[in-house]
């Protein structure tokens, strides 16, 4: 019976080790919930008032050389890379914001939330673009001082590289699932921030990441029972539309 007594204790124990690891980042935002929107200032506020350690976004450069927060390359009518800020402007987002500037998000972030912020830059059409849009982002993070509240994230190894050579002590994690643990080490890169998917091709790349140095964030996990598997796993985030659901199963 002393002996259950002393299982059961540390079972619960190293339970709780692995809940305090996980860190929940809402992606794009806190948006399903009343009055926001995907990559809005509201659904980075709403994430700020639930207490999520982080809040995903997505940043493009448009066609006039400016930073946009919009996740589809295409959306309602207006393609972010061919058309300019002018025009993406006049977008409305299903909450009634306009869609917002990096500049106008960043601000928002410095004065109204102690959120982490997880910038996602997404691929652009030419290297030469991606180049720019990293010194400019860069430019952005310092001006608003930033910098020690955000990690970088991209599906694009040439961005994730270039972030890496300007800013060497940020945090800056590879997308696209396609790169084995000992590859992102070699890199000099934070972390592996594969899909579900991919975790469930390689469940052994979370230990294999952990044995290099690696944190591991997986996205995007909504279901309950998927979420229970990587709190088991012990990744280090989860990126999630359903940020309560998550905060509820962790406590």
């Amino acid at each position: 019976m002393k002996q259950r007594i002393i299982f059961l204790a540390m079972l619960c124990a190293w339970c709780l080790c692995i809940s305090a690891q996980v860190k929940v980042v809402a992606h794009r935002g806190y948006w399903k919930t009343s009055g926001s929107a995907q990559n809005s200032l509201a659904s980075l506020i709403k994430a700020d008032s639930i207490g999520c350690f982080g809040s995903e976004f997505d940043v493009w450069l448009t066609a006039d050389g400016k930073l946009v927060v919009d996740h589809d390359k295409t959306f309602k009518g207006m393609n972010m890379e061919e058309n300019t800020l002018k025009e993406i402007r006049t977008i409305k987002l299903d909450n009634g914001e306009t869609l917002p500037t990096l500049d106008e998000y960043l601000r928002c972030a410095q004065k109204q939330t102690t959120l982490r912020l997880v910038l996602e830059m997404k691929p652009l059409s030419t290297l030469y673009c991606e180049d720019e849009a990293v010194k400019k982002i860069v430019k952005a993070l310092k001006k608003y001082k930033l910098l020690d509240r955000t990690d970088i994230i991209s599906f694009s190894i040439n961005a994730c590289i270039q972030f890496k050579k300007a800013l060497p002590d940020t945090k800056i994690y590879y997308l696209n699932g396609d790169l084995w643990p000992y590859r992102i080490k070699a890199l000099g890169l934070a972390g592996i921030d594969y899909s579900m998917s991919d975790f469930q091709k390689h469940p052994e790349w979370i230990k294999e990441a952990h044995e290099q140095g690696l944190e591991v964030n997986v996205w995007t996990v909504d279901k309950e029972e998927d979420l229970r598997y990587f709190i088991s796993q012990g990744v280090d985030y989860i990126t999630t539309n359903e940020p309560e659901l998550l905060q509820r199963l962790l406590e």
